[in-house]
């Protein structure tokens, strides 16, 4: 797996930043793709309903996880 690389997003108009690994930005590219949104409009999804205690990136990557869990049926 890579190491992660910083990533800009645009949440409600403001710029942030997330590192991840490029597989789980591939993966999450997909699924926003796959869905028919743009990558920032499902970012703000997952901010919105992420705890205070967690960041944005391990949100990102707990949604990838749980995503690609619900295709396996686990």
């Amino acid at each position: 797996m890579s190491r992660p690389v910083k990533r800009s997003l645009t949440l409600s108009g403001h710029r942030t930043s997330v590192s991840l690994e490029d597989e789980f930005w591939r993966a999450f590219r997909e699924i926003a793709a796959e869905r028919g949104q743009p990558i920032n409009a499902l970012a703000a999804e997952i901010d919105r309903d992420r705890g205070l205690d967690m960041g944005l990136a391990s949100a990102i990557r707990l949604f990838v996880l749980a995503e690609y869990r619900s295709r396996l049926g686990i």
